[in-house]
């Protein structure tokens, strides 16, 4: 029974912790690392056995390696192969040769030294791509040069994996022929499984799509890579770099993105028990005796890549300001330098205080890493001094331009722009802010009035006078990102009106209740637009056809909500939750409903729209006043799936 209540212990811990740090914006990979130093035995020693769930735990590796190797791109790297070769593998070298001579110097073995250095080499692939994306800085130049370093650091990983067990020989006298026997391997290996994965893989998972099972292909993923894994296992190498290959080998398939979302959840779970059992080793209290130490390992390590970065950046021909940028993103310890310690702590070449030591530097760099990134692009111009010529100009408009009465556009890509040239064409006046400095310096250049900076700050929208607006259309498509428009928005004028784009309708409600008058999902506006040349094909008068879509418009879709589930789709079950679908009830002689109203049923308490009923194969005409059910109706019904279900058995049983 210990057992089951450790893992009762570190589930308990995990999921409160999480939720925590993920309130407090805080990755989730701190998050455990912190559950697993409460439960360890540095915390409150709730899990004695730790050494059982580290096997287990192993598998996280093995999974989150299998999905690096399926997001490996070939091309990618080759159309990225100036920055990446001039700047990222030059970062790599460079740290781990600075690196390595520090832990010399500080009096550490060189197998202590080379892992150190590795570990501290490293960045967070995670946190930064992430911090990137929701920002909107993955379109500067530093935000591309810092996914370029990233892709060298990614490659780097695998060699890495293979060289720190090796380095447990050293004592012996045999690392250099330790090493070359498993470079040896390594080719051989990485031969045998490519030529597999060309011409046997891809059979294979032909054969099992065609049975269309989910859970067999879900199965044959978790089979694939395990057999990946043990194979490189059973050559002496790392059981991960198995786990890459069969994800690099699958990564050019069609059968990619269904294999990614298959393995997510086993890879999330079991990555976080590793994160927990690595939390697990984490003993605070040689970190609170040494805390300077601490402060100086963090400081002097980030210090050091951010040099590097730079020095190197501007060697590759980029400016100050975005060279001091990208290596403020990078300056943190990544989640992989996790991963290297605990294989460095199985081949007992690192001591505790060392372990808890880099342990400790990581959860603190890459705690504040949010804040770097929110912060690199001020702090970079200070740094270099610079003025910022190329977007300084662009944050307010030229003095001879007046706005009153005109529309704000959020974001001027594709859509933006579009929408600007039908305002061109009636003289309704407009000013557009955008992220992106070249796409504002050309439009700005061409005449159109242009703002650079996010929508979501004041200085911008003030500058953009929204006070004096009529209308504000956000046009990112990014529900995330248009979300906080229209709270920031709202918070500064109460009366504008503001239209909003997404790309779907899973977040219509919340849209519309954060402030945003109207909300034009794409989906829905593609199959007004289909359905409108479809009537119109068929010979049905124009002006029927708009005023059924005006219907459905001033209806907000109401038509066009729900639809049928089927086997296939890309949707992730947090979206479907939210996602309203059709489904049809058919009504028998024992069906509580037979012989009621529809209004008496009242579905409408339980959240469920009533579409159409068809009687005899034919639909027909309904009031849900006065239409009784009979046998042998067909109920189509619109609702969330819970709901459905929930309506089902009452219609049904009457429960």
């Amino acid at each position: 029974m210990s057992g089951y209540f450790d893992i009762l212990a570190i589930l308990t811990c995990a999921v409160f912790v999480v939720w925590l740090f993920r309130r407090l914006k805080l990755p989730a990979i701190l998050a455990y690392l912190v559950a697993g130093m409460l439960v360890g035995q540095y915390g409150f020693n709730i899990v004695n056995d730790q050494k059982s769930y580290e096997h287990f735990a192993e598998l996280g590796i093995v999974f989150l390696l299998f999905t690096l190797g399926l997001e490996f791109s070939l091309p990618r790297l080759i159309a990225m192969r100036h920055i990446v070769l001039s700047v990222g593998s030059l970062q790599v070298v460079l740290s781990l040769i600075v690196f390595i001579l520090a832990g010399l110097f500080f009096g550490l073995s060189f197998a202590g030294a080379f892992v150190v250095a590795s570990v501290l080499t490293l960045s967070s692939t995670a946190i930064v791509i992430r911090q990137l994306s929701e920002s909107g800085a993955m379109q500067r130049k530093s935000g591309q040069l810092s996914v370029a370093v990233l892709l060298f650091q990614d490659v780097a990983v695998v060699p890495l994996l293979i060289i720190i067990p090796m380095l447990a020989l050293d004592s012996q006298g045999s690392m250099v022929w330790a090493l070359l026997l498993a470079m040896v391997k390594g080719v051989f290996v990485v031969a045998l499984l490519l030529l597999i994965g060309k011409w046997l893989l891809p059979k294979v998972f032909n054969i099992i799509a065609q049975v269309r099972t989910d859970e067999l292909f879900v199965l044959t993923t978790l089979l694939v890579t395990l057999l990946a894994a043990a194979f490189t296992q059973w050559f002496g190498l790392s059981m991960a770099l198995g786990a890459f290959l069969a994800g690099m080998m699958l990564g050019e398939s069609e059968y990619k993105h269904q294999l990614e979302a298959d393995i997510r959840p086993y890879r999330d779970i079991l990555l976080g028990l590793f994160f927990i059992t690595v939390g697990m080793k984490l003993d605070v209290g040689l970190l609170l005796s040494s805390p300077l130490s601490l402060l100086g390992l963090i400081i002097s390590f980030m210090l050091i890549k951010i040099l590097i970065i730079k020095f190197l950046a501007m060697r590759a021909g980029e400016s100050a300001k975005d060279a001091w940028a990208s290596g403020l993103i990078l300056a943190q310890m990544g989640e992989f330098g996790f991963v290297l310690i605990a294989l460095a702590d199985q081949s007992q070449i690192l001591s505790l205080r060392e372990a808890s030591m880099l342990l400790g530097a990581g959860v603190l760099s890459m705690a504040i890493t949010p804040y770097m990134i929110n912060n690199a692009r001020a702090w970079s111009l200070f740094l270099s001094q610079e003025k910022s010529p190329d977007t300084e100009d662009l944050i307010q408009l030229p003095e001879h331009f007046s706005l009153e009465n005109h529309v704000v556009i959020c974001g001027f890509g594709r859509v933006g722009q579009t929408v600007s040239r039908f305002l061109k064409q009636d003289n309704i006046d407009f000013v557009a802010i955008d992220i992106d400095p070249l796409r504002t310096r050309k439009a700005r250049e061409a005449g159109e009035k242009v703002l650079f900076g996010s929508s979501r700050q004041s200085e911008i929208l003030n500058a953009a006078h929204l006070t004096k607006a009529k209308l504000v259309v956000i046009a990112f498509g990014e529900d995330k990102q248009s979300l906080e428009v229209v709270q920031k928005i709202r918070s500064m004028s109460a009366d504008v009106p503001i239209l909003v784009r997404t790309r779907n309708d899973d977040q219509l409600n919340i849209l519309q209740a954060a402030g945003a008058n109207e909300v034009v999902p794409e989906s829905l506006e593609g199959s007004l637009m289909l359905v409108s040349q479809v009537l119109s094909l068929t010979g049905v008068p124009f002006s029927r056809i708009m005023r059924r879509v005006q219907h459905e418009r001033k209806n907000h879709y109401n038509h066009l909500h729900g639809f049928f589930q089927g086997e296939q789709t890309d949707m992730s079950s947090a979206v479907i939750d939210r996602v309203e679908f059709a489904h049809a009830i058919l009504i028998n002689e024992d069906s509580f409903a037979q012989g009621q109203s529809i209004e008496a049923l009242n579905l409408s308490a339980q959240n469920i729209h009533v579409v159409s009923l068809r009687r005899e194969n034919k639909e027909i005409e309904m009031s849900e006043s006065h239409t009784i059910l009979q046998a042998q109706d067909t109920l189509i019904v619109r609702g969330k799936p819970k709901s459905i279900e929930q309506v089902e058995r009452f219609i049904q049983k009457g429960h």
